[in-house]
C-alpha cells in the first residue's frame, strides 16, 4: 500500500521521538537532525512532506527550505517554530512554506495541517497529470495533418501560443477543426489551467447573446435570476474565450464586444458599475468577415480588432492527402471506444475516401467512420461498409487510381511515403500527374519526396 513519505527536520531527539511514534502509523518517516543531513536524503529519496524546524545547527530553517526547495519544489514543507519566532515563519511561507506549527505542539493540529497539506499535495499532482493529458492531447505536432495548408495553420497556431493574450480570428468551413485549433492554442498557452468557455453566437437568440456575452444585474428584465447573472467574460476570467461564429452577432452586440477589446472592461447588461477582466479572445467563423463587412453586416472596426492573428483551415477537399491518415486516426479511437477490431482500410473504400468531396469536411469523416466501426464488423473497413453507413458511392471528385491496403498498423510517415511511391508508379514517374493523383500540388509532392529520400528514378 501507497504510503507518503515525511521527513521530520529537527536537533531536539525527544521532538523527534515523538513526532515519529505519533506519525509511523499511516506514514513513512524519516529523521534529519540538520538541515545539510535533510538536503541530502532528499536529493537521494523522495519526499512528500517536510516538518523544518526554523531553529537548527549549521544551516538554519529558513536556508534549509531555501535548498530543500531548490531540490524539489512538489514537496510540501510544514514549518516548526517556537512563538517567538513566528515573524520569520511568515515570512518562510513567504517563500514557499506551505503552513506552520507553533511548539509545543498540538496533535490534533498537527494532523490536520499533514492531511491538509497531503491532500494539496495530491491535488497539485492531479493537476500536473491533467496538464500533461491536454498537452499531449493538444499537442500540435499530434494534430493529424501532412497537407501544405494544415501545417502551415498549426505552425501559426503554435506561434500564438506563445503569448498569452494576442487576439485570433480562426476562419474555415463547418467540421474543418477550429475548435480543436483553439483548445490547443489555449492548452499550449500560460493560460493552461484556468477556464476555456465556448459560447456559439449563431445557436443562442439574439435578444439574449449580450446577457450570455456580459452578463446582467439583478431585476434587468423579468424573468432575470434573482441575484443577477455572470456573463461568458466574467466566466473565463484568467483564461480564454471562444466566440464560434462570431458573425452572427448583431451590431449592438459587436460594439459591446469592441468596446471589451479596447478596454478589457464591459458593463453588465443593465449595470452600471464597469468590471475588468483579463481574457483572451478566440473568434471563429464560417464565413467570410470580410465580404461581411462588405456587406455592411459587420463592423469594419471590430474586424480588425479580432483580426491581429488570422489562421485559415483549409476544407479537407483541398487536403486529400490527410484524408486517408485521419481515417485511420479516426479508426483507431472507435476500435478503442467501441471494443472492435478494424485493422486497416481496403483500396477500394480508401478510393471512394479519397474520391468524395467532403462537404461536411472532418467532422463528416469523423461520423462516417464512428458510424461504420459502431455498427459493422472488421477486420477491414470494405466499400460494402460505406454503403451500409449511407455513404456516397457515386463519384463526386477527381479519380486517383491507386492500388493500396492500408493496414492500421504502419506507421503515418510509412503510409504517406508508400502513397507517394504508388503515385509515381501510377504516374510512370511523371511528378505533376502523381501530385494530381494525390489531389495535393506539385511543390507538396516535391517537398515529400525529399523529406522521405524517395529515389524517383527507380520509381
Amino acid at each position: 500500500m501507497f504510503r507518503h513519505k515525511i521527513l521530520i527536520v529537527d536537533d531536539d531527539r525527544l521532538l523527534q521521538n515523538s513526532l515519529r511514534n505519533i506519525l509511523t502509523e499511516n506514514y513513512e518517516v524519516t529523521i534529519a537532525g540538520s538541515g545539510e543531513e535533510a538536503a541530502g536524503i532528499m536529493a537521494r529519496s523522495r519526499v512528500d512532506l517536510v516538518l523544518l524546524d526554523i531553529r537548527l545547527p549549521g544551516m538554519d530553517g529558513m536556508e534549509t527550505l531555501e535548498t530543500l526547495r531548490g531540490i524539489s519544489r512538489e514537496t510540501v514543507v510544514i514549518m516548526m517554530t517556537a512563538y517567538e519566532d513566528i515573524k520569520s515563519v511568515v515570512t518562510s511561507m513567504k517563500r514557499g512554506a506551505f503552513d506552520y506549527l507553533v511548539k509545543p505542539l498540538d496533535i490534533d493540529e498537527l494532523e490536520v495541517i499533514i492531511e491538509k497539506a497531503l491532500e494539496t499535495l495530491r491535488l497539485r499532482k492531479e493537476l500536473e497529470e491533467l496538464r500533461g493529458q491536454y498537452l499531449r492531447e493538444f499537442d500540435f505536432d499530434n494534430i493529424i495533418g501532412e497537407s501544405a495548408g494544415i501545417r502551415n495553420a498549426l505552425m501559426l497556431a503554435a506561434k500564438i501560443a506563445q503569448s498569452p493574450d494576442t487576439t485570433v480570428l480562426i476562419e474555415g468551413e463547418t467540421g474543418t477543426g477550429k475548435e480543436v485549433i483553439a483548445k490547443a492554442i489555449h492548452y499550449r498557452s500560460a493560460r493552461f489551467g484556468m477556464p476555456l468557455v465556448e459560447i456559439n453566437c449563431g445557436a443562442i437568440s439574439r435578444d439574449l447573446v449580450e446577457s450570455e456575452l456580459f452578463g446582467y444585474d439583478a431585476g434587468t428584465f423579468t424573468g432575470a435570476l434573482h441575484a443577477g447573472k455572470k456573463g461568458k467574460f466574467e466566466t473565463a476570467a484568467g483564461g480564454t474565450l471562444l466566440l464560434d461564429e462570431v458573425g452572427e452577432l448583431l451590431p449592438s452586440s459587436q460594439v459591446k464586444l469592441l468596446r471589451f477589446l479596447e478596454e478589457k472592461a464591459f458593463y453588465p447588461v443593465g449595470g452600471a458599475e464597469k468590471k475588468q477582466v483579463d481574457v483572451r479572445v478566440i473568434a471563429a467563423t464560417n464565413k467570410s468577415l470580410e465580404e461581411a463587412m462588405q456587406a455592411g453586416t459587420f463592423r469594419s472596426d471590430l474586424y480588425y480588432r479580432l483580426n491581429v492573428a488570422r489562421i485559415w483551415l483549409p476544407p479537407l477537399r483541398e487536403r486529400r492527402e490527410d484524408i486517408i491518415p485521419l481515417a485511420l486516426h479516426f479508426l483507431d479511437c472507435f476500435n478503442k471506444k467501441f471494443g472492435k477490431n478494424f485493422e486497416g482500410i481496403s483500396s477500394e473504400a480508401g478510393e471512394k475516401f479519397l474520391q468524395y468531396h467532403w462537404p461536411g469536411n472532418v467532422r463528416e469523416l469523423r461520423n462516417i467512420l464512428e458510424r461504420i466501426v459502431l455498427t459493422e464488423k472488421g477486420p477491414s473497413l470494405e466499400r460494402g461498409h460505406l454503403s451500409q453507413a449511407g455513404f456516397p458511392l457515386e463519384k463526386t471528385g477527381k479519380p486517383c487510381n491507386l492500388n493500396f491496403s492500408l493496414p492500421l498498423s504502419r506507421g503515418l510517415e510509412e503510409l504517406n511515403r508508400e502513397l507517394i511511391c504508388k503515385a509515381l508508379v501510377e504516374a510512370g514517374g511523371n511528378r505533376s500527374r502523381a501530385a494530381k493523383l494525390l489531389g495535393i500540388s506539385r511543390p507538396t509532392l516535391v517537398y515529400r519526396i525529399e523529406k522521405y529520400g524517395i529515389n524517383t528514378d527507380r520509381s
